[in-house]
């Protein structure tokens, strides 16, 4: 029978204590780190971004809404050469001008078939381009500026990390575009087959009694 004298028989109240004082610091530390960026964002990133919300206003103003929708309209004409237009420039235009989430309603010039696709396309746009233009999408900035925290504390440039970011969220958008119209064209026609039939009995007259 194995001793059991030598067991501890109870747990030391010092360690305890201690433990507990140490996650009670790790918790409060958790705020304290956060109260710390928020004063780095609101001395920083928040009065820039302040000031561009108001350039890119003003900038639209000069421009005139009225160009921009005429490039929603040119986006809804049927051809493949009208695509980098539908699902490039589109969505880039409506993201910077009109930002998250009224960008969305630049669909309005758009066929039903290519709305779903056009949606795909500026929906996948809203953070690729916060690291150069942080008004497009300012409510979900924070998703940028942790990424950004770690570069900076890597010592790497965040300018090209924001360049590249951009770029590869241009060639994403114009893929999902793509493939979302593909997809959506193949449902739309899907459902025209189905509703066919009920469309045809529906039709029918009923045949007279007694015939």
């Amino acid at each position: 029978m194995p001793d059991l004298s030598l067991l501890p028989s109870h747990l030391p109240v010092a360690g305890v204590n201690e433990t507990l004082g140490q996650w009670a610091e790790d918790f409060i530390g958790v705020f304290r780190k956060g109260g710390e960026t928020f004063v780095s964002l609101v001395v920083g990133i928040i009065p820039l971004l302040i000031v561009l919300l108001t350039a890119v206003h003003a900038l639209i103003k000069l421009i005139g809404p009225e160009r921009i929708d005429h490039v929603g309209e040119m986006a809804g004409r049927p051809g493949l050469q009208y695509y980098p237009i539908r699902y490039l420039v589109l969505p880039v235009l409506s993201v910077f001008f009109l930002t998250n989430p009224m960008c969305y309603t630049m669909g309005r010039f758009l066929p039903e078939r290519d709305k779903p696709a056009f949606y795909d396309a500026a929906v996948s746009f809203v953070h690729p381009p916060l690291g150069l233009f942080p008004h497009v999408n300012a409510g979900e900035l924070f998703v940028w500026a942790g990424i950004a925290a770690g570069i900076i504390k890597l010592g790497l440039p965040i300018g090209d990390l924001a360049v590249r970011y951009f770029y590869v969220g241009l060639i994403v958008i114009f893929m999902r575009g793509i493939m979302t119209e593909t997809i959506s064209r193949i449902m739309f026609a899907r459902k025209a087959r189905e509703a066919e039939p009920e469309v045809a009995t529906a039709g029918e007259a009923p045949a007279p009694e007694g015939a």
